[in-house]
């Protein structure tokens, strides 16, 4: 059985920006705070590598929390 293999969210958008302060980084985020996969997120690996830096960049300026209660 073949799948078919998800898009990319920025690639099929034309969107390359990932913002720390953007408002949709917690939804690459698990309900404990994790980040998510690529097999989860459905990303190519450039975007993925980007979101993964944006979100750390977002910890680190306090705006994601690394953990949540």
């Amino acid at each position: 059985m073949m799948r078919r293999q998800k898009e990319c969210r920025f690639c099929a958008g034309k969107k390359d920006v990932i913002s720390p302060f953007a408002g949709y980084l917690s939804d690459f985020l698990t309900d404990k705070g994790k980040l998510l996969g690529r097999r989860s997120t459905g990303l190519c690996a450039r975007h993925q590598r980007k979101l993964t830096r944006a979100i750390k960049q977002a910890r680190n300026l306090g705006i994601l929390p690394y953990v949540a209660r």
